[in-house]
């Protein structure tokens, strides 16, 4: 019998055409095919580095709120480096780098 033959005999297969059609149903037409979770793995990647960039933000304002809490000159640096407040008698003089 004659490759072919034996391929013609497997397409024929009832269980064969069941496997195949439950894989392909599986793999592209379901609810939870691959593409979604593929989709949602990165997804959840994103968010995880999301949150340790997030995480590490709110540990740098916390360290920054009980540095100005606890030292008056920390405040004045703090006003005059963010809201560019000064003092009656000086100037500021804001230069943009490129």
């Amino acid at each position: 019998m004659s490759t072919t033959g034996r391929s013609y005999k497997l397409l024929k297969n009832k269980y064969f055409i069941c496997i195949v059609v439950f894989v392909v149903w599986m793999s592209f037409f379901d609810v939870k095919d691959w593409g979604l979770i593929i989709e949602r793995h990165h997804k959840i990647s994103e968010l995880e580095k999301s949150e340790k960039m997030l995480s590490k933000q709110i540990q740098d304002t916390w360290s920054e709120l009980n540095l100005l809490r606890s030292d008056a000159q920390s405040i004045e640096r703090y006003a005059r480096e963010k809201y560019y407040m000064k003092k009656d008698n000086e100037d500021i003089f804001l230069v943009k780098t490129p």
